[in-house]
């Protein structure tokens, strides 16, 4: 059976494809051949496919989506919470979801989120990879059962650190904050213990047989992200992401799609330049970033400083958002958290397509603002991006009011009725509208 890749450059339209294509109002056939240039891809794993996945594109011609990263930690192993959250995830937007976890019984972990999940689901198999184990001790034969067994659960995208090379250590030497990948470091580890090169890298054909075998997506990660918006755009950065360009190529040619991981702390000024040289360097492959955060001084506020670098990225040319939560760099995060850093994610992604001009996409702004002017408040409220914690919000606001249908009235507490320029502004055209048609 053909991967997505092969058989968009065979000129066939695939299910999933046409399912993307009508999600996103576009010509299959635009869609097929966005896949056959390497610049969209459709993480679909034939057996997630025939169970609950509904399949989702990345790339430029499509809106920005977003993804929301879960999973248990040794101190935090609950399945249950992990669910939790990958549901809270889903009911706000979220596009994709990564389980992250290294606490509690990996395999069965993954089975029941992917169980319940109909949006792509990603892993990094390294994590499992040295479960149980020293990080010195993994060698081929381990990394390859671990990543076709995961892939049989039916995986829909791994993030694979093959492009941290040994020779690329030495240029983290004036880094502020060195290795903050958890991929990256293992492998820089194993790498100094053995003093070979990287062994993702040296089985990299391996890799790409199995992921042709199940349609499984690359997801390159980029173990040598910046950390803070000093280590921002560094040697060791580019270094790998060189390598990550060849690396590309080389999966392109075994039938393989492929999406890249970019930067995660990058000041704003920066951040256009990532853009434009990952496109560049990996000849357009979707981009996919981590926020970025454009500075590091707002720990409990790092889902806005990852909105505001995610909104500058996904106009520049990224395609994938990872989202950040609040509790980013303080702990593992909650259901609260995972809805916060979605829905932040949600607005840059959104605020990116229409500042792009994607088709559509201001014509929910339009909607809203359409009610607002008409103080419609149900439709407000339903035409936002959280209509729930839109409504509560005014509701509390609005206690004082009194009235049991609140969403009729005809003014907030901003101003009040007297003072409210949209409740005024909508008498003016009235006024306006009857005399216009021949009223008094």
């Amino acid at each position: 059976m053909a991967t997505q890749l092969q058989a968009a450059r065979a000129g066939t339209i695939s299910d999933q494809v046409k399912f993307v294509a009508e999600t996103e109002n576009l010509d299959a056939t635009l869609v097929r051949d966005e896949i056959a240039a390497g610049r969209l891809v459709i993480p679909a794993n034939r057996l997630h496919l025939k169970t609950n996945l509904a399949p989702c594109g990345i790339g430029r011609l499509l809106g920005t989506k977003v993804n929301a990263n879960i999973g248990t930690s040794s101190v935090r192993p609950c399945v249950e919470a992990e669910i939790e959250k990958m549901q809270a995830a889903l009911a706000a937007g979220a596009d994709a979801i990564m389980d992250l976890s290294t606490g509690g019984d990996l395999d069965a972990t993954r089975e029941k989120l992917l169980a319940l999940c109909p949006v792509p689901f990603g892993t990094v198999p390294i994590y499992q990879i040295i479960e149980g184990r020293n990080v010195e001790d993994i060698d081929s034969k381990i990394i390859l059962e671990i990543v076709e067994k995961q892939a049989k659960q039916g995986v829909d995208f791994f993030t694979i650190h093959a492009g941290v090379l040994k020779e690329h250590l030495g240029l983290l030497e004036k880094r502020v904050a060195g290795l903050v990948s958890r991929g990256g470091a293992l492998l820089a580890k194993w790498m100094v213990y053995h003093n070979k090169q990287n062994p993702l890298y040296e089985m990299f054909e391996d890799l790409c047989d199995i992921m042709v075998e199940y349609d499984v997506c690359f997801s390159l990660g980029d173990g040598l992200r910046p950390g803070c918006i000093a280590d921002a755009t560094d040697q060791a950065q580019i270094a790998e992401l060189k390598t990550l360009g060849e690396l590309t190529q080389r999966a392109q040619e075994r039938d393989c799609q492929v999406m890249v991981e970019g930067p995660g702390h990058v000041p704003f000024d920066q951040i256009q330049h990532n853009m434009e040289i990952q496109e560049q360097i990996c000849r357009g492959a979707p981009f996919y970033v981590l926020g970025p955060l454009v500075t590091d001084i707002a720990p409990g506020y790092d889902h806005i400083t990852s909105a505001i670098g995610g909104t500058a990225a996904a106009f520049y040319g990224a395609s994938f958002l990872c989202y950040v939560t609040p509790r980013e760099h303080l702990g593992l995060p909650n259901a609260d958290d995972v809805r916060a850093g979605v829905i932040a994610a949600k607005i840059a992604a959104h605020a990116a397509d229409v500042a792009r001009g994607l088709k559509g996409a201001a014509e929910q702004d339009k909607r809203l603002s359409i009610a607002r002017a008409n103080l419609d408040w149900r439709a407000h409220f339903d035409e936002s991006l959280d209509p729930h914690t839109a409504e509560a919000m005014h509701r509390e606001a609005c206690k004082e009011i009194d009235t049991d249908e609140l969403p009729s009235a005809d003014y907030c507490t901003m101003c009040g009725q007297q003072w409210c320029s949209v409740r005024i502004n909508k008498e003016i055209r009235e006024v306006i509208s009857r005399k216009v048609g021949g009223g008094k």
